[in-house]
């Protein structure tokens, strides 16, 4: 009887263990400084910006992209904007990359972020 309940305490430590391990393997960020204003789906962002890729968020058809003011002495601030991002499988950076346009515009529009390390770019909605 004890090794039953050994047995099971052991399986679910595992399993919460391997659920942890995944949840924080979907999540992509990186920290990025606008050093000129850009807008991100209608909002304009400039300075130090942590950008955070939830792939969970993504599968279930959620905002999975969202990005925060970041200060470097306490790190993630209020959130800028959030939206859902378009997929675009390409090969791996080494660096995160910033794709913008600044056709009919003032100021640069992003229209795609690729996270350093990932095969994934994701495309802006423009609003």
């Amino acid at each position: 009887m004890r090794s039953r309940i050994f047995v099971g305490t052991l399986l679910m430590v595992g399993m919460f263990g391997a659920a942890l391990v995944a949840h924080n393997a979907t999540k992509h960020s990186s920290i990025v400084n606008f050093l000129d204003p850009v807008l991100v789906k209608g909002e304009l962002v400039m300075g130090p910006v942590l950008i955070v890729h939830d792939d969970l968020k993504m599968a279930k058809g959620e905002a999975c992209t969202t990005f925060y003011r970041f200060d470097v002495k306490t790190g993630p601030q209020e959130a800028l904007v959030s939206f859902h991002c378009q997929p675009i499988e390409r090969r791996v950076v080494a660096e995160t990359t910033l794709t913008t346009n600044s056709q009919g515009s003032v100021c640069k529009r992003l229209v795609e972020y690729q996270i350093a390390g990932d095969s994934e770019a994701h495309g802006v909605p423009a609003r």
